[in-house]
């Protein structure tokens, strides 16, 4: 596929890579019981989608997992819009189990990460991404959901 305008190329390995740590890290954050792990992530996730040369986890993969030939690209044409909309839900989601938790509902707060943890492995394993499916069914009925940073 050529690469035009409309089209451009997203590394699925990035994506991946960035999955894989919200995962750990958040796994983490529950065995150690950990809110602000849990926050740290969040405000990761919405500072990368918000402007995304910002990503922590990108950068990591490309500086050290990339660079090194640790991982290796996996380019594939496609949209940047869903994967960062789908990031900022799991932000939103593990912001809200933050702020769950310094409200002192520590059960909302372990069951909003729980489903961050689940969708993401059900995209990490099973290559499906509920928040890109959600952002595809928005543009389909009219509603574009997109930032003036996400180039």
């Amino acid at each position: 596929m050529q690469n035009t305008p409309s089209t451009s190329f997203v590394d699925h390995a990035a994506i991946r890579f960035n999955q894989a740590v919200i995962i750990v890290l958040d796994a983490l954050a529950f065995l150690l019981n950990q809110p602000l792990l849990v926050a740290f992530v969040g405000l990761v996730l919405l500072i990368g989608t918000l402007w995304p040369p910002a990503s922590l986890f990108k950068q990591i993969y490309r500086r050290l997992f990339k660079s090194t030939g640790l991982l290796r690209p996996d380019l594939q044409p496609d949209s940047p819009h869903p994967h960062l909309f789908a990031q900022g839900v799991g932000a939103v989601f593990l912001l809200a189990a933050a702020a769950a938790f310094w409200g002192g509902w520590s059960v909302l707060g372990w069951i909003l990460t729980g489903i961050v943890i689940i969708l993401a492995g059900i995209n990490l394993f099973f290559g499906f991404c509920l928040g890109c499916f959600v952002y595809y069914q928005l543009e389909r009925i009219g509603l574009h959901v997109q930032l003036p940073q996400w180039k």
